[in-house]
């Protein structure tokens, strides 16, 4: 502990040798690092809106259906049907971490107005229960299914434009019941709503689950949708949901298995992220093993000297990796402090960004820096500085010493 103490101390004194040099090096770290913040932060705040609008406009945290529903049930949701009420519901509602569970019923039939005809995908919905989890779901126009009694529908925008149809107006829905036969209903259009999905809204529509069951003649939902109060414990909350539950009567679902569009996202992002890493990263080691290699060169007869008098060659090596550790240290904070600042900045400014692909309308960008990424930045410029300065420092260990003492005369 003591000779690595003495090994900063030197490497300290010896940067302040030539401050210029070693402020460029310094700063070019702090370059570096703020960059990958700034990029990172950017891709991290995309992960996480995109995670809660994903939960709150269509999925929920966890979905609880018969087992097999998502393999075999949309060839036949009814044969997939959860009781209406029951002792297991009760039970996922008194988890701790549930805020609420909503029954949802899913349906497919055919939508006319006028002179079109448009088949669509529904999903029966409580009013009440379900407004918690759909809070990134956003009315366009009109207002809500107020009630579960409302006889009335909310249909996506892109449904509504199809359909040509306005707020107030009156649309047929079509669809087969359980049983087989053909079932009708006129339903005024309450309003249309947006999603994060532009290819759900073209299709869409919500209907009250007491309105919809009468349609469907039949009784349950095909699925209960569990919000809870945080998003990292829906794992947690799962594991314990399914030693309580039946395994022969109930399949639990984390969001994430349903989330094929956010998985893919991820990937995506995820690459291009670690792609800047190690363009980052070589900048940084091209730069400070130059700089390193300068520092040695400058300093090969002191070198020499150190290893005449007794000095060992593993000491001299450390001297120097030292040196390039602590440009790391010193650009490393320096970079996160003065990246996690201009994150904030540039947060309250907004980034105004055009309509993904898939996506209608275009949204208003952050950048989120969280701990993690502040670690991981800290860690790149750490080990991008010492990978820079082990070439120099063994180098410099294994100069020749009456060749370094003749430097230069």
């Amino acid at each position: 502990m003591i000779g690595v103490i003495t090994d900063f101390r030197l490497a300290t004194r010896n940067l302040r040798r030539n401050t210029q040099r070693s402020l460029v090096a310094v700063l070019t770290v702090a370059s570096g690092i703020v960059a990958f913040l700034l990029a990172g932060g950017f891709i991290a705040w995309i992960f996480h809106d995109m995670r809660e609008a994903t939960i709150l406009s269509q999925l929920g945290h966890i979905q609880i259906v018969r087992p097999d529903y998502f393999e075999k049930g949309i060839a036949d949701p009814y044969a997939f049907l959860l009781p209406a009420q029951s002792a297991e519901q009760r039970i996922v509602e008194d988890e701790p971490g549930v805020i609420t569970v909503t029954p949802r019923l899913a349906f497919s039939g055919l939508a006319s107005h006028g002179d079109a005809t448009i088949a669509f995908v529904g999903d029966e919905i409580d009013p009440e229960r379900e407004r918690p989890i759909s809070s990134r779901v956003t009315i366009q126009t009109g207002v809500d299914i107020a009630g579960p009694e409302q006889r009335s529908v909310l249909l996506g925008e892109g449904l509504a434009r199809n359909l040509g149809v306005q707020t107030g107006e009156v649309i047929v829905l079509l669809v087969t019941t359980a049983s087989g036969s053909p079932s009708a209903v006129e339903v005024s259009v309450a309003g249309t709503f947006a999603t994060i999905s532009k290819e759900y809204d073209d299709v869409a529509l919500r209907l009250p689950i007491t309105l919809a069951r009468k349609l469907m003649r039949i009784q349950g939902s095909t699925s209960w949708v569990v919000l809870l109060d945080e998003t990292e414990k829906t794992h947690l909350v799962v594991s314990r949901l399914r030693a309580k539950l039946p395994a022969d009567g109930f399949e639990l679902v984390p969001w994430n298995t349903l989330a094929d569009f956010y998985n893919k996202t991820v990937v995506l992002f995820s690459k291009q992220v670690s792609v800047v890493k190690f363009i980052i990263g070589l900048i940084i080691v091209l730069t400070i093993s130059n700089t390193q290699t300068m520092s040695v060169l400058e300093r090969t007869q002191e070198v020499g000297t150190s290893l005449a008098i007794g000095q060992r060659r593993r000491v001299v090596m450390r001297m120097f990796i030292a040196e390039g550790v602590l440009i790391g240290v010193l650009g490393g904070l320096g970079g996160i402090l003065i990246g996690y600042l201009l994150a904030q900045l540039v947060s309250m400014i907004g980034i105004p960004m055009p309509p993904p692909p898939g996506m209608a309308r275009g949204y208003v960008g952050q950048i989120l820096v969280s701990s993690a990424l502040a670690g991981e930045a800290l860690v790149l410029a750490l080990l991008t500085t010492l990978l820079a300065s082990v070439m120099p420092a063994r180098r410099a260990s294994r100069m020749n010493i009456v060749d370094s003492l003749r430097h230069n005369q």
